[in-house]
């Protein structure tokens, strides 16, 4: 009697939903973990320099882009002052006018000189334009070799990311006057650094140059550039 009982029970015991499976009372076993965290950290290793790689590539497009901009606030600067380059200096100029020992008449106005950034921010209108987005600062000076306190950013320590060829001013040479414009490298990347990596020839700069186009340049095309006379 109380097993029939028992049957009839279970018999008429709610039944499942339609559709819905059963249910797996299992577990991962230690293996299919450790099979499914590999499978994680091989994706990841493959797919984050990836991400790395596509990142900094856009960093370095808008790099090029504020470059672009920065020239068209060059343009605008000529039209009010008889398509003269800006009569300013960089920071590097600035903070280390010794450089310029050679040239005694101009090191001596650099003083007085204002700052390239600030002198193009009202046509410029924005301050971001002077920050690449890779600027990770310096402690020497590209070129010069001599020490220069840019950290943490050389944006944020003095103003701009780039760094002028302040050999333009001194010559004071008007707009159209460069003997090969698109090989005259106006306004350039602080540190080589930022797009490449600790190896000096693995260096790289965003450059503006004279005819209002910008573009990426090894260590070594940068080295032949700016031993031409603009």
């Amino acid at each position: 009697m109380i097993a029939t009982l028992s049957r009839r029970c279970i018999a008429h015991a709610a039944p499942s939903r339609p559709g819905r499976p059963a249910q797996w009372a299992g577990g991962f076993t230690l293996v299919e973990l450790l099979t499914a965290i590999g499978i994680i950290a091989v994706l990841s290793a493959l797919l984050f320099p990836v991400l790395a790689r596509a990142r900094a590539g856009a960093q370095a497009t808008a790099c090029l882009t504020n470059l672009r901009q920065i020239g068209l606030a060059i343009r605008a600067y000529q039209q009010d002052w008889d398509d003269r380059y800006p009569w300013a200096v960089d920071p590097i100029d600035k903070s280390l006018p010794g450089i310029w020992a050679a040239y005694p008449d101009f090191m001596g106005q650099i003083p007085a000189m204002p700052l390239l950034h600030a002198l193009l921010l009202p046509y410029a209108r924005h301050r971001e334009l002077f920050r690449c987005p890779l600027d990770s600062g310096y402690e020497v000076a590209d070129w010069v070799g001599r020490t220069l306190d840019a950290r943490p950013t050389s944006f944020a320590r003095l103003g701009t990311s780039y760094s002028y060829r302040t050999d333009i001013t001194r010559l004071q040479i008007p707009d159209g006057a460069f003997r090969a414009p698109a090989r005259v490298a106006v306004l350039f990347d602080a540190c080589g650094r930022w797009h490449g990596s600790w190896d000096v020839g693995e260096w790289r700069y965003n450059v503006l140059h004279g005819d209002g186009h910008a573009k990426s340049l090894s260590r070594g095309q940068m080295d032949l550039e700016l031993a031409l006379p603009p």
